[in-house]
């Protein structure tokens, strides 16, 4: 579980099908596989209690659809989920994880006595055989806001090739949401980038006097490359509930049992949103997920249980939540609406990341409408 590193083979192409050529695996393996083959990364992930609770009881809670049958795992990383779904009755558990951790969950298996339940293979789930069809895939596939990562389009693949028709996925169900926030970060982001720019301007003023070059023609360049990490990129944070000063809206609904790889390579969404808090600032933008175990309509659960990385005033999960920042904040006010077009695709030059546009307009409760704004993100 939380081996996000099962993801796209060598041959799957940068954004799927986007005609840039093959993703080469061994960069591939370096710039992502390779984190989660670390213990100290799945700790980090084992020890997220919202995370753990929801696949345990959705397992335990719903052990019908586990006795007797047979279940992947895709990107087994530690091995519990496959522990689990043998713990909960299934005859056999083919536990795929492309990392050496497979060795770590190999002997996790072995010393909890299910070696002869739970087979654990070493490989991506593009290039290995199974012996036979599944009755479950299981997988904790999720990245940052969702679809950060691409292990999703291993998990499609996962199913296509091995899912019996009336087999089930776990989770079932995916949603995307976007609301708008208040927060601090957006004034202090923009004073590290007036400080990098300050900084730059001495730096040209010393080079010149010492060594009688003038650097002023990369000005624009180093700008735009300081506005990009200090202000277009998406942070992670962790919200508090009051921050969220307008109602969520949902991006985007996924059937994990039906949705195709075409389907997730662009999110795209028109949605609005009523601010709730009196005299406030609109400092950006907050995103999550949560994800459903619910079955299928043929084999629905027994218990339908949630995961959901929402804003919360308890300890919240270790994706917390992805935070786009305005620059500069506006005034809004209570009954004000906030009208929201929202992209993301993947980056051009790594599938696994993405890009964002997010354009915003204001309808006062009075009925005045301010100017549209347009911003664009990076989620790295």
């Amino acid at each position: 579980m939380g081996s996000r590193a099962n993801g796209a083979a060598a041959e799957r192409l940068t954004s799927t099908s986007n005609g840039r050529g093959p993703v080469d695996k061994e960069v591939d393996f370096a710039n992502y596989f390779c984190t989660y083959a670390f213990l100290y990364h799945q700790k980090e992930m084992l020890s997220d209690r919202v995370r753990m609770d929801a696949y345990y009881n959705s397992v335990f809670q719903n052990k019908h659809h586990f006795i007797g049958k047979t279940v992947l795992d895709v990107g087994t990383g530690s091995g519990i989920l496959a522990i689990w779904s043998a713990q909960a009755g299934a005859k056999k558990v083919y536990a795929v994880e492309a990392t050496k951790m497979a060795e770590h969950a190999r002997a996790l298996v072995k010393s909890n006595n299910l070696q002869d339940v739970v087979e654990v293979i070493e490989g991506s789930i593009e290039d290995i055989t199974l012996p036979e069809k599944v009755d479950v895939i299981i997988s904790e596939w999720m990245g940052y806001f969702l679809l950060r990562e691409s292990m999703f389009d291993s998990v499609i693949c996962a199913r296509d090739r091995w899912l019996k028709p009336n087999g089930v996925m776990y989770p079932s169900h995916a949603r995307m949401w976007l609301a708008p926030i208040r927060s601090g970060l957006s004034d202090h982001k923009m004073e590290d980038y007036e400080g990098a720019m300050d900084d730059w301007q001495g730096f040209l003023k010393e080079t010149e006097a010492y060594y009688g070059v003038n650097m002023s023609v990369l000005t624009k360049p180093f700008s735009e490359e300081q506005k990009k990490y200090y202000l277009q990129t998406s942070l992670w944070n962790s919200l508090h509930p009051n921050q969220v000063v307008g109602n969520p809206a949902i991006l985007k609904e996924i059937d994990c049992s039906k949705v195709t790889v075409e389907d997730i390579l662009k999110v795209e969404a028109s949605i609005s949103s009523l601010v709730t808090k009196e005299e406030t600032r609109l400092c950006g933008f907050g995103g999550w997920f949560d994800v459903h175990f619910k079955g299928s309509e043929e084999n629905p659960a027994e218990c339908d249980v949630e995961l959901t990385t929402a804003p919360s005033q308890d300890d919240g999960t270790h994706w917390g939540q992805q935070v786009f920042l305005l620059q500069p904040p506006v005034h809004v006010n209570e009954g004000d609406e906030i009208l929201v077009n929202f992209s993301m695709t993947r980056a051009d030059d790594n599938h696994r990341l993405m890009k964002v546009d997010l354009g915003h307009s204001i309808k006062q409760s009075s009925g005045k409408m301010l100017p549209r704004v347009e911003n664009k993100f990076f989620i790295e």
